[in-house]
């Protein structure tokens, strides 16, 4: 059997993220991987509102060299701010000063360099591991970029390397939204949602990040532990919330007990 262990938003936590994985017992003291032929996931957003991102990113892509080497994997999606900072980066003007109005970093961008951005650019947008299928936002965006995982990934991985502002700033735009799969009030069409996702892209679940917990739920961030199931188990948030005061916390899924 395999596990899979997801993380949510980690946005520049450098030291909440290094503690969770120590917990996790997926590394050692040295940051190097111990989880044997364990997955992980990290679902996008690894900057802006914290003050580490590229730490980061650089201890995931450390990671995603050394998990294969003890048959494990490391996988991270494309989150919005990670589209965010590449806008500012490689096209500046107005997506520069829209990246600072959301949290962007300046240590960040200055320590941003070619090898990092490209390892952005190539983030797939979504993932389906057995049963479980795994993307950044809980937003119907993915639509308008293809009737498959592979020509979502593909489009927008194409737009990451165009130099149209409009492609790019379309697509910010839709990566606003959240709530797709959430209905306070009537979770019926929320539920429909969800299982017409799950229709077009495969799977039985959907993992996602990008809205908070303690949004969702009105709950103080310090109190989020653990991922929220909803719409009947169709969905799964794992975003803590860490840059609002959440410790985090690894949602784990055995994944042969959904094959």
């Amino acid at each position: 059997m395999t596990t899979l262990h997801l993380i949510g938003d980690i946005h520049g936590q450098y030291d909440k993220l290094h503690d969770l994985l120590l917990a996790a017992k997926l590394i050692n003291n040295g940051s190097s991987w111990i989880g044997g032929d364990a997955k992980l996931c990290f679902l996008g957003d690894y900057m802006d509102r914290g003050p580490d991102g590229i730490d980061c990113i650089d201890l995931i892509m450390a990671l995603q060299e050394d998990a294969p080497n003890a048959g494990g994997e490391v996988l991270a999606l494309l989150g919005n701010h990670d589209v965010m900072i590449l806008a500012a980066h490689l096209l500046g003007g107005d997506f520069h000063a829209k990246w600072e109005r959301v949290g962007g970093m300046r240590q960040d961008m200055r320590r941003l360099n070619r090898v990092h951005v490209e390892w952005l650019r190539r983030r797939p947008a979504m993932v389906l591991l057995d049963e479980v299928l795994i993307c950044h936002a809980d937003s119907l965006l993915y639509y308008d970029y293809g009737v498959t995982i592979e020509q979502v990934n593909e489009e927008i991985e194409a737009l990451l390397y165009s130099k149209d502002p409009d492609e790019w700033d379309w697509l910010l735009d839709q990566f606003a939204d959240r709530f797709a799969f959430w209905d306070a009030e009537d979770d019926v069409l929320g539920v429909a949602a969800a299982k017409s996702f799950l229709d077009s892209f495969g799977g039985s679940q959907i993992v996602h990040g990008h809205t908070p917990i303690s949004k969702m739920i009105d709950a103080p961030p310090r109190m989020i532990n653990r991922a929220l199931i909803y719409d009947q188990d169709r969905c799964v948030n794992v975003d803590a919330g860490m840059y609002l005061g959440a410790p985090g916390f690894v949602h784990s899924i055995t994944l042969a007990e959904r094959q």
